[in-house]
């Protein structure tokens, strides 16, 4: 079955020359040239994301993680930045391989190949994980017991980790106070309003401290809660 790889570049020649090279070697490209219309291209088709740092709009650093989260599938980043510390930023906000501009065309394809194989060799795995939740730069592992935001662990109480687990597994949908009540503290007598307050803001906290820039929890006002879209 022929690879679908995204392309986010603005520059509309080395964009061009991309797409002829990967369509040369088999692959079916998409091409975007903004980080907006990266995002809106991004679908279940794409297999694999080439993507251009320095980018109109959005950078593509900004976007990493609303791309794992649409799906999760290998990006390379493409840049002629060197900083080391740069690279190392841009593996933890969710990026699988680096190549520095200007790349020569044999080691981008021999790198899409690399990833491509390690993603076919995880998907079977991932598939039958269950246990392992995704929501933007969040990553929470129930049976481990592990949460983590832009590949910083969180350290969760029970109840903290019960009640992320739960607005993950309800992406989307709003999680009424009866369903939260039930399903984290389990009919504890304990839990009311006040008790539920306490814990988000002690949620919100813990992932703003991993993500100044973004409030992942939204109150849908007396109703419950639910993550942002």
């Amino acid at each position: 079955m022929m690879n679908t790889i995204l392309i986010i570049e603005d520059d509309a020649e080395i964009n061009d020359m991309l797409r002829l090279l990967l369509r040369q070697n088999g692959y079916s490209t998409v091409s975007a040239y903004s980080g907006t219309e990266g995002l809106l291209a991004h679908n279940d088709s794409v297999d694999l994301i080439l993507l251009d740092l320095m980018l109109p709009g959005k950078s593509g650093d900004a976007i990493i993680g609303d791309l794992k989260a649409k799906k999760p599938v290998p990006i390379i980043v493409m840049s002629a930045i060197h900083d080391i510390n740069k690279k190392v930023d841009l593996f933890s906000l969710g990026a699988d391989d680096y190549v520095t501009k200007p790349f020569h065309n044999a080691e981008i394809l021999a790198r899409i190949s690399a990833r491509l194989r390690t993603a076919a060799d995880i998907a079977p795995a991932a598939a039958e994980n269950s246990e392992l939740l995704r929501y933007k730069d969040i990553i929470l592992d129930k049976s481990a017991f592990t949460a983590s935001c832009r590949g910083q662990e969180l350290e969760l109480s029970r109840h903290e980790f019960l009640l992320l687990a739960l607005l993950m597994e309800n992406q989307g949908r709003t999680c009424t106070k009866s369903l939260i009540y039930d399903t984290v503290w389990d009919y504890e007598n304990s839990a009311d309003d006040n008790t539920l307050n306490v814990h988000i803001s002690k949620l919100r906290k813990k992932l703003r401290e991993c993500d100044p820039d973004t409030d992942h929890i939204e109150t849908v006002w007396g109703i419950g809660y639910r993550l942002r879209k």
